[in-house]
């Protein structure tokens, strides 16, 4: 019992690397709270091993989305004690990954050097099944808590699933050389080794600058039990027209559902509002473009979360592919349970998943919308041509849901990982923060204060060239890295068959 409460301490604790990722030493949380856990795993049945996992599991996802608390409870009118329970039932079920994960761990494990190897094998397996099976929740993937630290230079290699199994590794490799009281260094070395390279060596630079364009970022500031205020809804309109039309730059960009009507509800509400932007931006002596967060469609045809790209090019559009389950759709089984809840608009339809770029000057804009930031393998799809790869990344997100907390620097943080992966600028425009300008290093180059009204306004360089991770995501997706970890497990599963029994017959 004690180890268990130990367990769930460890893992919600490690949870502010996932925040204060700049913080001296944050992300050494990670690697010593999942090094005790190895530790103790080395020393229990699988079933105990279970156990434990899920304990450290359910209390880490708990302590690092407990804000979908408040999207329930306060804006979607769930009874309080509902509310919490959904969310330690979510944390709890995805914790089974890495609870079987354990369990397989503790069973095959065989003391000797190869252990570091399983453990990191099915510590990778656990997150990628996270990550994707039912959809995926990959937030708090264990990679993001090293976006400061030396492992973030492997991003553009491996991604940010490579860089959790690498800190597996390492935190495993601790946990023998703890255990051996120093003496067994094969797999730690291995492990120093790995990060003074990487550290040495640095991400590398596999693209090259492609020219810059002006930006203007609109925050909102709307809270999210105002934005379908009828009240409301006619100032906050006015607000995003006359932030679009005075923007002097080359992209305007506003948030997720900054227009936050279907187009016929826009046209009886505000006559002429989207055709007076329309020919606003379609003016060629302007040189400007827009992109525009707006639901497209109507009730009867079905309708997309989408953004709308305007310029003298013609309109563009791009819908979300990869929707929020519950908010955004609403999972076989499951509609009672939305149905109890007051979410606008909650039953979209998907976009594809490999759209085209929107041209702006020279520059490829690749728009995703909010969640779609965390899933980079979809992204990577774009990088299957290099000639038509996105130059810049644009997210548009809507965290309002969650109020004031830490959801908004852990998306900020995600996209900064995005941008590592990718070696592209992400330019980011939000409802209620982060609204930012993220470089290609992953580095923040300006930001508004969350949970403020206004426009940021800066330069952004697109970049050419494909990187590692983009080159090979974008033609197998996150199977090289499954593949790699099964062979690693199936490895160690193969040694612990027992020896075939002769089946010969002796001789008299």
């Amino acid at each position: 019992m004690a180890d268990a409460v130990v367990a769930a301490a460890l893992g919600a604790l490690q949870t502010l690397a996932y925040v204060h990722t700049a913080l001296p030493g944050a992300w050494l949380l990670p690697l010593a709270t999942l090094a005790w856990l190895v530790w103790r795993l080395d020393t229990v049945p699988p079933c105990r091993a279970a156990l434990l996992a899920a304990c450290y599991a359910t209390a880490w996802l708990v302590a690092g989305v407990w804000w979908l608390f408040i999207s329930m409870h306060r804006y979607g009118g769930l009874p309080a004690w509902m509310a919490a329970t959904a969310v330690l039932l979510l944390a709890a079920a995805l914790s089974g990954w890495l609870a079987l994960a354990a369990a397989a761990y503790a069973r095959w494990r065989r003391g000797g050097a190869g252990d570091a190897w399983l453990f990191a094998a099915l510590w990778l397996l656990a997150e990628l099944a996270r990550g994707v099976v039912f959809t995926g929740f990959p937030w708090l993937a264990s990679g993001y808590s090293q976006l400061d630290a030396p492992l973030a230079a492997l991003a553009p290699w491996v991604g940010v699933y490579g860089i959790g199994a690498v800190l597996a590794f390492a935190a495993a490799a601790l946990a023998r050389l703890i255990r051996s009281r120093g003496r067994r260094w094969g797999p730690a070395a291995a492990a120093l080794a790995l990060v003074a390279w990487v550290n040495w060596a640095g991400p590398g630079e596999h693209s090259r600058p492609a020219g810059e364009i002006s930006v203007a970022l609109l925050q909102t500031n709307v809270k999210q039990d105002e934005k379908f205020s009828a009240e409301r809804m006619p100032e906050m309109l006015a607000w995003v027209d006359n932030r679009l039309r005075l923007a002097r730059a080359d992209l305007v960009v506003a948030p997720e559902t900054a227009v936050p009507l279907l187009p016929f509800q826009l046209a009886e509400m505000a006559p002429g509002y989207w055709e007076g932007l329309r020919g606003h931006f379609g003016d060629a002596a302007a040189g400007r473009a827009a992109l525009v967060g707006v639901p497209l469609g109507d009730y009867e045809r079905g309708y997309t979360n989408s953004v709308a790209g305007l310029s003298s090019g013609g309109e563009y559009r791009y819908d979300k592919y990869h929707l929020v389950p519950f908010g955004e759709f609403i999972p076989i089984g499951f509609r009672w349970f939305t149905a109890m809840m007051n979410i606008p608009l909650g039953d979209f339809a998907r976009g594809v998943v490999d759209p085209p770029s929107f041209a702006v000057g020279a520059q490829r804009v690749a728009p995703n919308i909010c969640y779609e930031d965390l899933f980079g393998e979809e992204l990577a799809r774009r990088f299957a041509d290099p000639a038509t790869a996105p130059t810049v990344f644009a997210n548009v997100s809507n965290i309002g849901w969650f109020g004031d907390t830490i959801a908004t620097v852990q998306h900020l943080n995600i996209s900064r990982m995005r941008a590592l992966e990718f070696q592209r600028p992400m330019i980011r425009a939000t409802n209620t923060g982060a609204t930012a300008i993220v470089d290609h290093r992953g580095v923040v180059q300006a930001m508004l204060p969350p949970h403020t009204r206004g426009v940021l306004t800066g330069s952004v360089q697109g970049r050419d060239g494909i990187t590692p991770f983009a080159w090979w995501a974008a033609r197998a997706g996150l199977w090289p890295l499954a593949l790699g970890a099964l062979l690693v497990v199936l490895a160690a599963a193969w040694r612990e068959r027992p020896p075939r029994r002769s089946t010969r017959l002796q001789g008299p």
